[in-house]
């Protein structure tokens, strides 16, 4: 196991999802990871939490089980302004966002569409990652927009769950991470699990990475604290 915190995961609170949060956080603690970001669907998902479930999420220790807790959410893209399913209020008070687009909230149209809606979401400083943007569903022009997360602070996701279960995301996140290493562009390895066993877990991840020699310096989730200095230069309220 490369990543020392897992920054993308579901609890039972997204449906699809099959774990509580101490679950996660036992096994992410198990699995000797310093840190773990609990991050259900935005409103706009079809199984997607009530919004008081973020509103709430305040409630949370710090520390669960020995592990740090980043209070977030997985918001959609929903349009070309790179629009956010969520009140501005309520970013504030979380401490990480990924963002992403599902065929649930943003309809799969074309390249020129997507790298649009891409570019967009660069200039949002709300969000903190762009997440599994390798599968073939929402092809764009990848070189531009990582480019882009680079200039604007955000970090690419490299998301084992995709790899795994998604057409097109090995050759996706292989572009990516050619790219990545090309122009020294730091990327996140997240689960995106949805049950806790998964927690940490990414052999196919790491085993690209091993296989492309991407600089593990520019794997920012490897070194906790090198994400904690992230989360805090942009979220200063966050208790990590």
């Amino acid at each position: 196991m490369i990543i020392e915190a897992d920054l993308h995961t579901h609890t039972l609170a997204s449906t699809h999802a099959y774990s509580t949060i101490k679950e996660n956080c036992q096994c992410a603690a198990e699995y000797g990871l310093k840190a773990i970001a609990m991050t259900d669907h935005m409103i706009n998902m079809p199984d997607s939490p009530h919004i008081w479930h973020f509103e709430n999420l305040f409630t949370l220790p710090d520390k669960i089980c020995g592990v740090y807790v980043l209070k977030g959410t997985e918001a959609n893209i929903i349009d070309t302004e790179g629009t956010l399913d969520v009140d501005h209020s309520l970013l504030k008070k979380l401490d990480w966002v990924v963002a992403s687009m599902h065929r649930w909230t943003f309809e799969p149209k074309d390249y020129y569409t997507h790298t649009k809606a891409y570019l967009a979401a660069a200039k949002n400083p709300a969000i903190d990652v762009i997440g599994h943007c390798t599968t073939s569903l929402y092809p764009f022009d990848m070189e531009k927009c990582l480019k882009a997360f680079k200039e604007y602070g955000k970090l690419v996701e490299i998301n084992e769950n995709s790899i795994f279960n998604k057409k097109g995301s090995l050759k996706g996140c292989t572009e990516a991470l050619k790219i990545c290493k090309k122009y020294e562009i730091p990327v996140v390895v997240n689960t995106d699990c949805h049950f806790c066993d998964a927690i940490g877990q990414t052999p196919h991840a790491e085993k690209l990475i091993e296989e492309l020699d991407f600089p593990m310096r520019l794997v920012y989730n490897a070194d906790w604290e090198k994400i904690r200095e992230y989360v805090l230069k942009k979220h200063p309220d966050c208790k990590i």
